[in-house]
């Protein structure tokens, strides 16, 4: 599983034109049931993705697409993590978990 932090490199000027296209993409990754919880930062300098388990390589596939990194409007940092506790609301989405 990761957590995925994406800072604006450009002004939010830039990034709202680019916003739409961004929020398709982060649609289709939902369809394909690879994401889990996304939004922006508080103030609005990024945003926050919560991914699936997957493949390192593959999460670097999927957010080289983002239009926010094709356009080079923002930088991301991946943590990769592997859950030990769970609210039992989520239990279901944790693989770590034996349930």
């Amino acid at each position: 599983m990761f957590a995925v932090v994406l800072t604006y490199t450009a002004p939010i000027e830039e990034v709202d034109l680019a916003l739409p296209d961004h929020v398709e993409w982060l649609d289709r990754q939902y369809e394909r049931g690879l994401f889990l919880a996304s939004g922006a930062r508080k103030p609005r300098v990024g945003g926050v993705i919560i991914t699936r388990p997957m493949s390192q390589g593959k999460l670097d596939a999927i957010l080289a697409s983002d239009p926010f990194a094709v356009r080079k409007l923002a930088k991301y940092e991946v943590v990769e993590f592997s859950p030990t506790k769970t609210a039992p609301e989520l239990r279901a989405l944790n693989e770590a978990i034996p349930h």
